[in-house]
């Protein structure tokens, strides 16, 4: 309910559509532009079974496609502190997959991952 003077004009009616719902976006980049965009399925969470999978499964494969001869080269991958990106699984399928982890700092107002 709201408060009207009975002198104002009747309010108007809108037509509601259902949201869109939020997408998860993981993007991969490198100086040249972007490696790999990969939306997650509704409702999956990122956890590190999945995260794993997608390294495997898509970045490699698109880092092979995209940027030959970047694999016999060092990739490196740095990321945040999320757990995901943290447990044990993931940064052992990161050694196996012969990816450099660069350390990202706990905290930091003035520096953004990209930079």
């Amino acid at each position: 309910m709201e408060w009207r003077h009975p002198s104002s004009p009747a309010q108007k009616k809108f037509k509601r559509q259902p949201s869109a719902k939020k997408v998860m976006l993981m993007l991969f980049w490198d100086m040249h532009g972007p490696i790999l965009v990969h939306f997650q399925a509704q409702r999956q969470t990122v956890n590190s079974a999945n995260y794993c999978a997608m390294l495997r499964n898509e970045l490699k494969p698109a880092i092979c496609k995209k940027r030959r001869g970047m694999l016999s080269k060092k990739v490196l991958l740095q990321h945040d502190n999320a757990r995901p990106h943290t447990a044990a699984a993931t940064v052992e399928t990161v050694q196996k997959l012969g990816f450099e982890l660069l350390q990202h700092p706990p905290y930091s107002p003035d520096f953004a991952p990209s930079n």
